[in-house]
């Protein structure tokens, strides 16, 4: 896919990147990308793909806008409050770079829907705020063999990982458990879910365009009240009800 001259000028400094290029510019621009949860942290990935010039953006998140979450979600305005977020979010980011097709579905991910939307994406970026719906998508990524890139936050504390069926651990790997999370009552700095939104969009962006290298069987932990990252080592469970039956390409 050939990029325009205007593509050209408004990329060309992330195009001066060693190992970056036309190439990988041109695999953004192919890229279909699913960001669900279009908050406080899917928002602010969604708009560092958008003004990194990926393709065509699918935004997933139920539910109108509310006052309280005017302290993280970059994408929102004020006067836009009681109404659906998700296209308050397109409009922002169409506004910011007209170049790219953005579609905004007013929708959480569900058992009935989530199929549909991982077979139209190349990656996913699952940002939702339960665990419910995060295993809904990380099951349909496995079953589809799509990447997705794994990211949540509590308080001020966070963890990020890219997970690749048959690759590296799923989701259900990691949290065969899962938090016990108030879905919309947590605690939360918008610096902070910002933080986590710009890790979160550079890793789709090396799975995109193979620049760099991304968190593949890794789990980084974050504790911003004490600036403090961490890898640690993830493994596959070889009982996972999610992944087991996927064959492993790649030892982890």
């Amino acid at each position: 896919m050939d990029l325009t001259p205007t593509e050209l000028e408004r990329y060309h400094r992330q195009m001066m990147l060693p190992d970056f290029g036309e190439l990988a510019q041109k695999r953004l621009k192919s890229a279909t990308v699913l960001v669900t949860g279009v908050g406080g942290l899917g928002g602010t990935a969604a708009l560092y793909l958008a003004i990194a010039g990926v393709g065509r953006l699918l935004l997933v998140r139920g539910g109108n806008l509310r006052l309280d979450d005017l302290n993280r979600q970059v994408l929102m305005t004020d006067d836009w409050v009681g109404k659906p977020r998700v296209f308050k979010a397109r409009e922002t980011l169409q506004a910011i770079n007209p170049n790219i097709q953005i579609e905004a579905i007013d929708n959480y991910i569900t058992r009935e829907n989530v199929d549909s939307l991982v077979q139209r994406v190349d990656i996913a970026l699952d940002c939702a705020h339960n665990f419910v719906e995060r295993d809904l998508l990380n099951e349909a990524c496995v079953r589809w063999q799509k990447p997705m890139v794994e990211a949540a936050m509590n308080g001020m504390e966070a963890y990020l990982t890219t997970i690749i069926p048959g690759v590296t651990p799923c989701l259900s790997c990691l949290f065969p458990e899962k938090p016990d999370w108030d879905k919309r009552g947590f605690a939360v700095l918008g610096a902070v879910s910002g933080t986590l939104a710009c890790l979160t969009a550079l890793e789709a962006i090396k799975l995109i365009t193979g620049f760099s290298q991304p968190l593949l069987s890794q789990l980084l932990t974050i504790d911003l009240s004490r600036m403090e990252f961490a890898k640690r080592r993830s493994y596959h469970d070889s009982s996972c009800p999610v992944c087991a039956s996927i064959p492993t390409r790649i030892g982890s």
